[in-house]
């Protein structure tokens, strides 16, 4: 691509953020729903205190949503030819049956006013701020997607955990993000658990001999070759951030400086031979021992990655359900 037409694919995306963003606010359901972000709350104390994994999950169901296609709740809808069902999504992305609790709850308080996209929003907030992360005001307003992704478009805008840094960082540009939102967001892996599956390759060669990645502690690879061997059970999971699971903190980024970095999406942050390196280890080194400054960024990155391409206004519309589509 020319200098001039990524300039021009830049532009244009900033310009459809700086209008989305006009379009949503902080006071959206004021008095058409004034009691949302205590329902949602309430919910969300509960589902963590049932299981703390799902914070976690509820944060990367918004980032999966928001990636294709934009924030539109469009990773809700069933149907085996859909988002969910996606080679990213399955076996993967979890946490449906909360957010199906949830917009229960919202509509016996005001029903037929939120959208699911909206939920997912406040929720993913709430996951993090629950865990001892920062807060942020969630701008509101979007609109629920008529119809899902295909395969084909999910595959190629979701960042995958064995991808190469140049690719992620160009899967960020597409939704407006740029190098600072890829290592802040990338800490929200401060939370949660990966699949084997997900970094096996960083253990054994295509032989399934065992020879970890040189960028790999020592010691937490051999403990990962024991407890995902070869030919085991692939779904099996461990910590994304080794020795501190469920607490929002800067411990993942100490762990990238240790190579304790889990993903190789992750490690490649300082360990990458990319020149986006160079910037990329450089803030993993600052919120290494500055939490205040990973809250704030990653809280204006979540609000710059939720407010990507929403449906507003007359488009798309409020689901009753947020699993199918309204009925004619």
């Amino acid at each position: 691509m020319s200098m001039k037409k990524r300039y021009c694919l830049i532009m244009t995306t900033f310009m459809l953020f700086l209008v989305a963003r006009s379009q949503l606010t902080t006071d959206f359901y004021k008095t058409t729903c004034p009691n949302l972000l205590s329902v949602v709350r309430k919910q969300m104390i509960n589902a963590i205190k049932t299981e703390m994994r799902m914070a976690a999950s509820l944060l990367r169901l918004h980032f999966h949503d928001c990636f294709v296609k934009g924030c539109d709740a469009s990773i809700l809808l069933d149907g085996t030819d859909g988002e969910k069902f996606a080679l990213p999504n399955q076996n993967s992305v979890r946490g449906y049956e909360v957010v199906d609790q949830i917009k229960s709850s919202v509509e016996s308080s005001c029903s037929g006013v939120v959208s699911c996209a909206d939920i997912l929003a406040i929720a993913a907030r709430d996951a993090v701020l629950l865990s001892g992360g920062p807060s942020w005001k969630v701008l509101l307003g979007r609109r629920d997607a008529l119809s899902p992704a295909n395969n084909s478009t999910v595959n190629g805008a979701l960042p995958g955990p064995t991808e190469a840094l140049d690719s992620i960082i160009s899967k960020f540009a597409a939704v407006g993000l740029n190098l600072t939102d890829v290592v802040s967001l990338s800490g929200g892996h401060t939370i949660g658990l990966a699949r084997c599956v997900t970094f096996s390759n960083r253990l054994f060669d295509s032989a399934g001999t065992a020879a970890a990645d040189s960028t790999m502690n020592a010691s937490m690879a051999s403990d990962l070759q024991s407890f995902c061997p070869v030919n085991g059970d692939g779904n099996r999971t461990t910590a994304l951030d080794r020795n501190s699971t469920d607490l929002f903190d800067s411990h993942y980024f100490q762990n990238l400086l240790n190579g304790k970095g889990l993903l190789s999406s992750d490690q490649i942050l300082v360990s990458g031979n990319v020149d986006a390196v160079t910037t990329t280890k450089s803030l993993v080194q600052s919120y290494s021992n500055n939490f205040s400054l990973f809250s704030a960024d990653f809280a204006n990155s979540m609000i710059k990655m939720g407010n990507f391409n929403p449906l507003t206004g007359s488009s798309g519309e409020i689901r009753k359900s947020c699993r199918v589509v309204n009925s004619s």
